[in-house]
Formats: C-alpha cells, sequence, structure tokens
C-alpha cells in the first residue's frame, strides 16, 4: 500500500505515466487497487500516522517487472515521471531503471535479459529452483 495526498489523481497519473490498470475503487478518495501484470498495488489516502514520503527522503523502492524497461521509461518521462537512474543493464541480468512519481515514491523497473546463475556476479545461491 502506497500513500498519497490525493487518491484519485494519483490513480491517474500511475495509470498514465506507468501502465497501472484500475481494478477496485473504495470510496471516491479513500483507495484503489490497480494492477500491472499479475502483480497488483493499493493506493490508500492520507489517515492517522500514514503519510507520503517527505520531499529527499526515501523509505522504500516499489519494484515492477516490465517487458521493455527502454521503452516503458520514455512513457514514464513522457508524462513527467523523474528519472533517477536511465534505463542500465546489469551483470545479474536484468536492464533497470528507477523514476520518483510526483508523490515521491521510488519505483525500480525491471526487465529480464538473461537468466544468470547468482555465482556469476558475486551472489551465492542458497536453495535450488
Amino acid at each position: 500500500m502506497l500513500v498519497y495526498p490525493d487518491v484519485r489523481a494519483a490513480v491517474a497519473w500511475l495509470c498514465t505515466a506507468f501502465g497501472f490498470v484500475e481494478r477496485i475503487r473504495i470510496g471516491e478518495s479513500h483507495r484503489s487497487q490497480l494492477r500491472f501484470g499479475d502483480g497488483a498495488l493499493i493506493v490508500a489516502d492520507v489517515r492517522n500516522e500514514r503519510r507520503p514520503p517527505r520531499p529527499g527522503e526515501v523509505t522504500h523502492s516499489v519494484v515492477v517487472r516490465v517487458d521493455d524497461a527502454s521503452a516503458h521509461c520514455e512513457r514514464a518521462k513522457a508524462n513527467g515521471a523523474r528519472i533517477i537512474m536511465e534505463p542500465r543493464d546489469f551483470e545479474y541480468g536484468e536492464r533497470q531503471y528507477t523514476a520518483e512519481d510526483p508523490a515521491g515514491h521510488q519505483w525500480t523497473f525491471s526487465e529480464t535479459l538473461a537468466d544468470v546463475a547468482p555465482e556469476d556476479w558475486g551472489g551465492t545461491s542458497i536453495a535450488p529452483d
């Protein structure tokens, strides 16, 4: 669940910029469930101790799998996302970029390029797949 000062504006922006689809709405401004592929996310209003991040504060980063990180990044940029890290290929077989939405939530979008064994990039396999 991510908290936004304006649930309706957040839902509209997340759907336009990042490609989420609104699935469920609870009240006009209380909550919405969004989906992306097989995943889901709750967007909630400010209430009691629930607050969005303060400017300059990073409390979390949501990771979302996408088919094409570069194209997704271009869509996000065109819709006003602040790009923190441009799409970049990593040794563990992922192309990723990081963006910040208007409320300050950070998002990492990740495209799988190759299935690379953790030992090939400095990780350790713990259990077989």
